[in-house]
C-alpha cells in the first residue's frame, strides 16, 4: 500500500528538522560522521582566553540565528576556560587554573557561574543544545603542572575511586613527564605516560567527563606538530570511539607538520591543523597556499578519520571584529584584511576544504564578512567538491612581460607510521673512508640517481649520567650531515623535519638527546626514538608560484567544475589558462579544443563570460582572487 501524501510529508518535515538540528539535543547519542569539513565559531579569534559564560552564550545565539542555515553548527569554547582571570594570571602563568579533586581542570566559576557544584559545562551545552547546535571546548595536552605539583590522586571511572595496580595507589608524578612540557606552554602543562594503565586511567578520566558534560566537539592542543605525542593521540582516539556519546576530534596546532607525518594520526581524527595560528596578516594568508598545496597532493583531503573523513585545517577565519593574540583584552578592533585579502581566504579555505571555523565576535558581524562566511558557492564547495588541487596550468601577463607558471619537484624528509610502506627505502653503505652511511634509495633502481645519505655515528658519550642510561639507546645512531661530528638530523618538536633540496633538512648541534636518535632496521625503516615514527622521503610535482600567482581547481558534485585564480603580487595582474589544460587536474575530464564549450560566470565580480572554447583570462586585483564557475560539454 502506498504511504499517504500526508505520511510522506509528515516524514520529510521530520527529517528537515532533524537536518536543522531542532531535535539535536534528543538524538545527541547518535554517531556524528564527518563526511564533510566541519563548520563552525570559535572564541579565541576574537576572546583570546577570557571569554565568560555569558559572551560566549550571546554568541552561540547568534551563530543559531545567522548561521547555522548555512552549516555552521559547532560553538567551540577555546583554551584556559578554567583559569582564572585575576592580576597575574595569562596564557603561560601557573597556580591560576581551577582543578578538582582528581586533577582534572573544571571551569572557572567566576567566568562560567553555571558550573557550580561540580556541573562543569553541562548546562552551558545544554542552552546549546537547545540552539540546534553543537558544543565544544579547547583541551591541552595531558595534565596540568598545577596537578603534578599538588599530586592528586587518579581517578579510576571503572571503581569511582583512586586508580590502584599492583596494591599502589597511583598519584600524578607517577604519570606526569615534566620533559615533555609544552613547547610554547611550559609552565602550564606536561605530557603523560600513556602507556602505563595509570596514565591511561586519567586520560579515560578526563574524555569521559566532557561527554558526560554534553561536549560535541574536543580541539586538541599541543600533541601534533612540533609537540607531537602519538600515544597520547592514539589513546584518546581509542577513548572516544568507545564512547556512547560522539565527540568530534580534532587536533592543534600544526607547526612543522608533513603530509607524512600526518598520515600517522588522520585515521585516528577528524581534522587536524596544518600550520601555526593564522591571523589577520597577509603575511600569514599567503604562508597557506604552500602547505594547502602539498597536502592535496598528497591525497590527504578527505583521508579516512575517526568519524567518516579527516580533513587538514588551515586554522580559523580571523575575519570582522578581533583581539590579538596572546591577549587578555576581548574583540576591540577591525580585522586587519582589505575585502579582497578576506575574499582570498575564504576562497582558498573553501576549495582547500578545510574546516571553516570563524573566528570574529558575532556581536559585531558586519555585513561585508558576514556575506564572505555565507556565500553559498564557496560553501558548495568546500562541502561538495571533490578533486581539488592547485592547478600550475596558468600564466601572468604583467605590463607586456607574460610569464609561464613552471612546475618543479619538492623533496620533503619527514615523519611517518613505520608500517606505511613508503618508509622503506633506507640502507646502510660504506663510504671507503671508514665511515657508513645511511641513505635513502626509495623504490628507484636506476643507478643515475644519486641517493640522498647521512652520515652514522655513534651517539656521543660526554657525562656520567650519559653512561648511566647508555642502555636506553643501544642500537641509535646519529646521523650527521657531513662526516664531522657538527650537525645531526634532528625530529624534535623544535625543528623541522622537512626541505624543499635533497640536501637541505632539519639538522642542529649534535647533543644526547632522543630527538636526534634513529635506529636502521633490517625492513628499511629508519626509526626515531622521540616520536616512534619513521623517515620517509616524498618527491612531488608542484607549481613554484615564483610570479605570485597561484590557481586551484576543483569538481563539482553536479559536473560543474570550479577554477580560483589568486594574485599575491603588490599590483594588479592578468592571469590566464587555457581551457583545454583542464583535463590534466580533472580525472577524466577531456577538453580538446573540438570539444570544450564551457558556460563561465566569475562569482566576486557577478560577471557572466558567456561561453568560453579556447581561454579564459581576467585582471586580478592585488592580493584578491577570481572564482570561475563553469559548466562545459
Amino acid at each position: 500500500m502506498r504511504p499517504s501524501f500526508s505520511s510522506f510529508l509528515l516524514t520529510f518535515l521530520f527529517g528537515l528538522l532533524l537536518q536543522r538540528g531542532i531535535f539535536g539535543a534528543r538524538f545527541r547519542g547518535v554517531k556524528e560522521q564527518a563526511w564533510s569539513p566541519p563548520r563552525g565559531w570559535n572564541s579565541y579569534d576574537s576572546f583570546c582566553w577570557t571569554v565568560s559564560e555569558e559572551e560566549f552564550l550571546q554568541n552561540a545565539r547568534l551563530v543559531a540565528q545567522h548561521l547555522r542555515t548555512h552549516g555552521y553548527e559547532y560553538v567551540v569554547v577555546d583554551y584556559l576556560w578554567y583559569r582564572r582571570k585575576v592580576n597575574g594570571a595569562g596564557v603561560d602563568s601557573l597556580g591560576f587554573d581551577v582543578i578538582d579533586e582528581w586533577g582534572r581542570m573544571i571551569p572557572d566559576p567566576d567566568r562560567w557561574p553555571s558550573s557550580r557544584g561540580g556541573k562543569g559545562f553541562s548546562e552551558v551545552a545544554e542552552i546549546v543544545h537547545g540552539m540546534g547546535l553543537k558544543f565544544g571546548i579547547h583541551v591541552m595536552r595531558g595534565m596540568s603542572t598545577q596537578a603534578f605539583n599538588a599530586n592528586t590522586p587518579i581517578l579510576d571511572i571503572t571503581t569511582g575511586k583512586a586508580y590502584e595496580e599492583n596494591g599502589q595507589k597511583w598519584l600524578a608524578k607517577d604519570v606526569g613527564i615534566k620533559e615533555r612540557a609544552c613547547a610554547w606552554m611550559k609552565h602550564g602543562f606536561m605530557g603523560v605516560n600513556s602507556t602505563s594503565g595509570a596514565g591511561r586511567a586519567f586520560l579515560r578520566s578526563l574524555y569521559q567527563q566532557y561527554a558526560d558534560w554534553g561536549v560535541d566537539f574536543v580541539k586538541h592542543d599541543c600533541v601534533f606538530g612540533d609537540d607531537l605525542d602519538l600515544d597520547e593521540i592514539s589513546y584518546v582516539s581509542k577513548v572516544l570511539s568507545e564512547l556512547n556519546h560522539s565527540v568530534l576530534y580534532s587536533l592543534s596546532p600544526g607547526t612543522s607538520v608533513t603530509p607524512a607525518m600526518a598520515k600517522s594520526v588522520s585515521g585516528l581524527v577528524d581534522m587536524y591543523r596544518i600550520t601555526g595560528d593564522d591571523w589577520d596578516t597577509w603575511g600569514d594568508v599567503t604562508s597557506h597556499f604552500d602547505i594547502s598545496r602539498d597536502f592535496s597532493a598528497a591525497d590527504m583531503i578527505g583521508a579516512q578519520g575517526l568519524h567518516g573523513k579527516s580533513w587538514p585545517d588551515l586554522d580559523m577565519l580571523p575575519l570582522g571584529w578581533l583581539t590579538n593574540p596572546g591577549s587578555n583584552e576581548g574583540p576591540h578592533r577591525k580585522c586587519n584584511l582589505n575585502i579582497d585579502e578576506q575574499r582570498t581566504q575564504m576562497t582558498l579555505w573553501s576549495i582547500a576544504k578545510s574546516p571553516l571555523m570563524f573566528g570574529g565576535d558575532m556581536r559585531q558581524l558586519d555585513y561585508a564578512t558576514f556575506k564572505i562566511i555565507i556565500n553559498p558557492i564557496l560553501l558548495e564547495i568546500n562541502s561538495f567538491s571533490s578533486n581539488n588541487k592547485e592547478f600550475p596550468c596558468i600564466t601572468s601577463q604583467n605590463g607586456f612581460e607574460i610569464k609561464d607558471q613552471s612546475l618543479s619537484e619538492a623533496h620533503t624528509l619527514g615523519l611517518t607510521s613505520c608500517h606505511d610502506s613508503k618508509a622503506r627505502g633506507w640502507s646502510a653503505r660504506a663510504t671507503g673512508f671508514d665511515l657508513e652511511q645511511v641513505c635513502w634509495k626509495g623504490n628507484s633502481s636506476e643507478p643515475e640517481n644519486e641517493p640522498f645519505c647521512l652520515y652514522k655515528k655513534l651517539p656521543l658519550l660526554l657525562t656520567d649520567v650519559d653512561m648511566r642510561y647508555k642502555h636506553h639507546y643501544d642500537g641509535k645512531v646519529h646521523l650527521l650531515e657531513t662526516g664531522r661530528f657538527e650537525s645531526c638530523l634532528d625530529a624534535s618538536p623544535n625543528q623541522k623535519l622537512t626541505s624543499k633540496e635533497f640536501k637541505r633538512g632539519s639538522f642542529s648541534t649534535c647533543r644526547w638527546d632522543a630527538n636526534q636518535m634513529w635506529q636502521l632496521n633490517a625492513n628499511g625503516t629508519l626509526a626515531n626514538s622521540y616520536s616512534g615514527l619513521c623517515a620517509s622521503m616524498n618527491t612531488i610535482k608542484v607549481n613554484s608560484g615564483k610570479n605570485g600567482i597561484r590557481a586551484w581547481t576543483a569538481t563539482g558534485r553536479n559536473g560543474e567544475i570550479y577554477v580560483a585564480f589568486f594574485n599575491l603580487n603588490p599590483s594588479n595582474v592578468v592571469i590566464s589558462m587555457k581551457i583545454s589544460d583542464l583535463g590534466e587536474a580533472l580525472p577524466g575530464e577531456h577538453f580538446g579544443n573540438a570539444y570544450a564549450l564551457c558556460k563561465c560566470r566569475e562569482e566576486w565580480s557577478g560577471k557572466d563570460f558567456g561561453v568560453v572554447k579556447e581561454s579564459l583570462s581576467i585582471e586580478v586585483d592585488t592580493h584578491g582572487c577570481a572564482l570561475f564557475v563553469l559548466n562545459c560539454s
